[in-house]
């Protein structure tokens, strides 16, 4: 996993209450009526002393008994009613995370996700985020009621008898300082195995999305393996979990044995001596009884808590990583709005401090209008241009203006929002294809969708399909061929009217008929739009107004097909390859 470690962070229990203050009062009200269901409880040892009493006085016993009746029903009643509300408002505190971390999450910067595996970063909002269903209850509520409930007991059992309290009290600090030691490795055990999950994750959307290519190069065992090892490593941090807290439980557990054995063997003594009555005893062996539940739900709250605050440091990892401001999307460019320049001015660029420069003070203009075409060999920086345009990435010096303005002052959206993109490799998103079409403007008039269809080739393909336009095109795409993702891509970008617009490799996967005519669309386009290509296929660019020459991170040359051919050995090379040299 390749995020970052935290700064010094804000302690566990802030972030668990930053989640659940916005449901304050249901957890309140459950919290309320978990101390009812306890007070409720407490009241029965006493009335079973009371029973007691009038048994051995031959006093009716009718009275006692309606009463510890009712109370029993009424405990099972508002325990159930406080346990709904609590599980209710878990769900709600869930939810709420996943909305902030998804929200977050899809405003990271791209050199965020560089640097990240989707597969963890996809852990940390299903996995992660379950674990605060269980927190919150069974933690934050637990620890309340449970402990207020705890303080109740040991009060009510020192108004029956303090010698028999300090018995308990004494088996209840030695089984404290074992769970002391316990705890702590409880959170280390669950971290590991959260942090496993995320590996687990991270490896198989690896390979999900390159499983052709592991089929093709018959991978699956070494693949298989990789997936083994994350889920085993996983189970063993799980496993030690597990074992922490069944030790923490038992030692709870064991722990009130021994108190309930201890409290006999004196009370008993203390009988026979005439020190306390045969009443008092019962009602105290029920308060030790009664001392179990809510001393293992502190127990569990602790060890609980371990759990929780080890995802929730992941959680608060992922919500620390660079990420874009968050704001509404800025409206289109309506028909008719003027096409924009661009001007890269002595642009310095590397996609991370410990990788070489890729662009080494990169200088061009281009006017409004017409089309501009980025030519040179793999890795001479082309695709970059377009993702410093997008602002996926800043330069490191230099400045890149649009309309003559800096793009750093530029509001993110509305910078977009002038921008149609086109990427090398012409991503579609699982859905229908009308979905896909309408990404970018999902306002698009049906008339504007029918008449990009027709522009881009793809009406043919819609009355093909089963479903028309509702067809679902499988994920990433996988139902269309590479041509066909290329020409939606082109389709849904010129539906957003855009100032600007990038073609990246826009045609490498068309054949030579539909490449043609795509031609012939940008050159249309480019009469009301400004439009920028990269392309290694030298026929795409050849009719361009300008061909943007560049070689190792730098410009090397700016012309027409015909100058460079004639004037610049590089470009003159590249055409001769393909045998453009003589191409008007």
């Amino acid at each position: 996993m390749s995020i970052a470690e935290p700064e010094p962070a804000t302690p566990t229990w802030r972030l668990l209450l930053g989640y659940v203050r916005p449901h304050r009062w249901a957890l309140l009200l459950g919290a309320a009526l978990s101390l009812l269901t306890g007070a409720t409880g407490l009241l029965l040892p006493l009335v079973a002393r009371e029973l007691i009493d009038d048994l051995s006085h031959d006093r009716t016993v009718t009275g006692a008994l309606l009463l510890m009746s009712a109370l029993v029903v009424a405990n099972a009643a508002v325990g159930a009613l406080g346990s709904y509300v609590l599980r209710r408002t878990a769900e709600s505190v869930v939810l709420g995370a996943r909305r902030s971390l998804s929200s977050y999450l899809l405003r990271l910067r791209i050199t965020a996700v560089d640097r990240s595996e989707p597969g963890d970063l996809m852990a940390r909002i299903t996995s992660d985020t379950t674990l605060l269903r269980e927190v919150t209850t069974d933690s934050l509520v637990g620890l309340g009621t449970g402990g207020l409930t705890l303080v109740a007991t040991v009060v009510m059992m020192g108004l029956v008898d303090p010698v028999l309290l300090g018995v308990t009290l004494a088996v209840i600090a030695a089984a404290g300082t074992v769970l002391g030691v316990i705890v702590p490795r409880i959170n280390k055990a669950s971290r590991q195995a959260q942090d496993a999950v995320g590996v687990m994750g991270a490896s198989l959307e690896r390979i999900l999305g390159a499983l052709r290519t592991v089929k093709a190069s018959g991978a699956e065992h070494r693949e298989e393996r990789t997936l083994h090892e994350a889920a085993e490593k996983s189970w063993r941090q799980s496993v030690r979990a597990a074992k922490w807290s069944a030790a923490a439980g038992n030692t709870a557990g064991l722990a009130m044995q021994i108190a309930f054995i201890t409290v006999l063997a004196v009370g008993g003594a203390r009988v026979a001596t005439g020190a306390i009555d045969v009443g008092t005893l019962v009602a105290f062996l029920l308060y030790v009884f009664y001392l179990m539940s809510p001393i293992q739900q502190v127990v569990g709250a602790i060890t609980q808590y371990q759990t929780g605050a080890a995802a929730l440091s992941r959680i608060q990892e992922a919500l620390r990583l660079p990420a874009e401001p968050a704001g509404l999307p800025a409206p289109l460019p309506t028909p008719g709005t003027a096409p924009a320049t661009l001007a890269f001015t002595d642009v310095r660029f590397r996609y991370a401090d410990d990788l070489p420069y890729v662009h080494h003070g990169v200088t061009f203009t281009v006017p409004a209008q017409g089309m501009t075409a980025f030519v040179g060999p793999s890795g001479a920086g082309k695709t970059t241009v377009f993702s410093l345009i997008e602002r996926f990435y800043d330069p490191e010096s230099g400045t890149i203006a649009l309309d003559g303005r800096d793009l750093a002052d530029w509001p993110l959206a509305q910078l977009r929002s002038a921008i149609g993109y086109v990427e090398q490799d012409a991503p579609v998103l699982s859905g229908s294809l009308r979905d896909n079409l309408l990404l970018g403007n999902p306002e698009a008039a049906e008339d504007a969708l029918t008449r990009v269809l027709k522009t881009t080739r793809l009406d043919g393909l819609v009355a093909r399909l089963p479903g028309g336009l509702d067809t679902l095109v499988g994920h990433r795409g996988t139902k269309l061929s590479g041509g066909e993702r290329q020409r939606v891509a082109i389709a849904r970008a010129l539906l957003r009217r855009p100032r600007l617009l990038l073609l990246d490799e826009a045609t490498s996967q068309l054949d030579a008929v539909n490449e043609a005519a795509l031609r012939d669309t940008v050159a249309d386009v480019a009469r009301t739009t400004t439009v920028l290509v990269v392309a290694h296929r030298l026929s795409t660019v050849t009719m361009a107004d300008r061909i943007v020459v560049m070689d190792a991170g730098r410009v090397r040359a700016v012309g027409t097909h015909r100058e460079l051919v004639a004037a610049d050995p590089l470009y003159a090379e590249l055409a001769a390859t393909q045998f453009l040299a003589t191409a008007d």
